[in-house]
């Protein structure tokens, strides 16, 4: 095969590979890119009444699934990691009140006991440096209830937010079409 050859057949690959693109964009499909993961890491550093907060997590995506009780590791009753892949860690330079729980300075995992009837827990855990899924319940520190909403709008890719209030502030976990907020005051 001449030189001449080689590189028409690589032009036509490339021409059918574009259109395949463009047709896929045209039907409303994702564009995503190859090499970016399907659940970046990201990361929320603030100051909260003088305690620095650093929270660590996998943003899972919706992708039209249908996400609390409907995913295997999501189900109604189960402790989920509250993002993806990586365990969720969480750092606080202060110790922080969520009611009469007092959560010393450190750092620790993340999780979300999940129930159907909106009592869903933050488990914080000791243990750290783990994957997301290796969660041991010898090493929870404190399980805080979270008061749960509906959010009018889907969240299409999870986040975590911690957002000043007062003496203290929120952790807010938001995702699909379900918002949970664990209320805290800085010590």
């Amino acid at each position: 095969m001449s030189l001449t050859q080689t590189l028409r057949r690589g032009a036509y690959a490339v021409a059918a590979l574009s259109l395949i693109t463009v047709s896929a964009s045209a039907q409303g499909g994702m564009q995503m890119d190859p090499k970016a993961p399907a659940s970046p890491r990201d990361s929320v550093v603030t100051t909260v009444a003088g305690a620095n907060i650093n929270v660590n997590y996998g943003r899972p995506s919706k992708r039209g699934r249908v996400i609390f009780n409907g995913l295997g590791d999501m189900k109604w009753g189960m402790v989920w990691r509250t993002g993806a892949n990586e365990a969720t860690h969480f750092t606080t330079s202060k110790p922080l009140a969520f009611g009469a729980i007092t959560v010393p300075a450190g750092t620790y995992t993340l999780f979300t006991k999940l129930e159907e009837n909106g009592k869903w827990e933050l488990v914080v855990n000791k243990q750290t440096k783990q994957w997301g899924t290796a969660y041991d319940a010898k090493q929870d520190l404190v399980r805080i209830p979270m008061t749960v909403t509906s959010n009018n709008a889907v969240v299409e890719k999870m986040e975590i937010l911690v957002k000043p209030a007062g003496k203290g502030g929120e952790i807010i976990v938001a995702w699909d079409t379900y918002k949970a907020v664990a209320a805290f005051t800085v010590k």
